[in-house]
C-alpha cells in the first residue's frame, strides 16, 4: 500500500511565484528511508527537497532533512524558510511566540516571523579565511577570471561547503559563464556592489554543481556567509538587500540584517502547490 503525504511545494526570496527559488516540501517524513528521500529529491530536480519530522532535541519545533538531487545537505537556507512557510502554513503552532526553532544536521536554527517575512539566525562558520592558492586558481580558469577581475575572496562554510568571491562589479558578476566541469567539486558564490541607484545592493551568483545544480536561483546558506564575511569585516552597512537569480531570470531578494551578535537572513515565501504525494511502501 501506498504511503501518503502532505506535500508542498513553494517559492523562496520572493513576494512574486514563480520568481524565487522552488522548494518541495513532505510533511510526517518519519515512515520514509533515507534511499525513498534521496529518489524523491533526486526526482523533483529542484535545487533542494525537504522532509519534515519530529524533533528529536525538545528544544526543536520541528526537524528537517535537505536532500540536492546529488545528496543531503546539513544546512541550506531557502530550504530553512520555505521548510518552516510549509510547517506553519500545515498548522505548525512555534513554542514560543514569532520564534520558530528548526533542527537540522548542523543543530538548532532559530527562524523569526515579521509580517510576511521570515529570517534565519545565520548559524556559526564552519570554516573563514582567504582561499588556498590551488582553490582560487581553478576558480579563475573555470570562471574565465583574471587576477585583476577578483577584489577578494574567502571561505565562508556553514555547511555546504562554501566559497565566495568578491568581484568588481554587478554587470561582471552577470556576465561570466562558468565552465561547471572545470569548478569540480568547489561550491562558489560570486558577488559585487550593485550601481548606484539600483533596487539592491548586491549582485550575487552561486554555483553548485556537484550537486546537480549548476547554478542555483537564491541561495540563503551563501548569503549567510557572505554577510558574515562582508559585515565582520565591515566592508558592508549592518542591513542590505542582496539580488540572486537575475541571470536566470529570476528575482530573489535576500533581505540581511545584524541585530546584536545575530545576522538574520531573510525573504518571502509563497505558496505554489498544495497537495499530497504518494510513496510506494518499502
Amino acid at each position: 500500500m501506498n504511503k501518503r503525504h502532505t506535500f508542498h511545494q513553494l517559492d523562496v526570496f520572493t513576494d512574486i511565484p514563480y520568481k524565487g527559488n522552488p522548494l518541495a516540501v513532505v510533511h510526517d517524513a518519519q515512515d520514509l528511508s533515507d534511499a525513498q528521500m534521496a529518489s524523491f529529491a533526486h526526482w523533483t530536480n529542484l535545487s533542494e527537497t525537504t522532509f519534515l519530522l519530529p524533533p528529536a532535541d525538545p528544544a526543536a519545533d520541528y526537524r528537517v532533512r535537505i536532500f540536492t538531487p546529488g545528496g543531503e545537505l546539513p544546512f541550506a537556507g531557502h530550504p530553512t524558510l520555505g521548510s518552516c512557510a510549509a510547517w506553519l502554513k500545515a498548522g505548525g503552532a512555534p513554542r514560543e511566540e514569532g520564534v520558530v526553532v528548526q533542527e537540522c544536521g548542523v543543530g538548532l536554527v532559530r527562524i523569526r516571523r515579521s509580517g510576511k517575512r521570515l529570517a534565519f539566525a545565520a548559524p556559526p562558520l564552519r570554516r573563514s579565511g582567504p582561499l588556498d592558492s590551488a582553490s582560487l586558481q581553478q576558480i579563475k580558469q573555470a570562471l574565465g577570471l583574471a587576477n585583476d577581475d577578483i577584489v577578494d575572496h574567502q571561505w565562508v562554510d556553514n555547511g555546504p561547503g562554501w566559497c565566495a568571491l568578491m568581484l568588481r562589479s554587478a554587470e561582471q558578476v552577470l556576465a561570466v559563464k562558468p565552465d561547471f566541469a572545470a569548478l569540480g567539486d568547489i561550491r562558489l558564490g560570486i558577488a559585487a556592489p550593485q550601481l548606484a541607484g539600483a533596487d539592491t545592493d548586491y549582485e550575487v551568483r552561486v554555483f553548485v554543481p556537484s550537486l546537480g545544480v549548476p547554478e542555483d536561483p537564491v541561495t540563503g546558506s551563501l548569503n549567510a556567509g557572505l554577510a558574515q564575511w562582508l559585515i565582520g569585516t565591515g566592508a558592508v552597512a549592518d542591513s542590505y538587500v542582496a539580488a540572486q537569480g537575475t541571470a536566470l531570470g529570476r528575482a530573489g531578494r535576500v533581505f540581511v540584517e545584524r541585530v546584536g551578535d545575530d545576522i538574520w537572513i531573510g525573504g518571502e515565501v509563497v505558496s505554489c502547490i498544495e497537495g499530497t504525494v504518494d510513496f510506494p511502501a518499502a
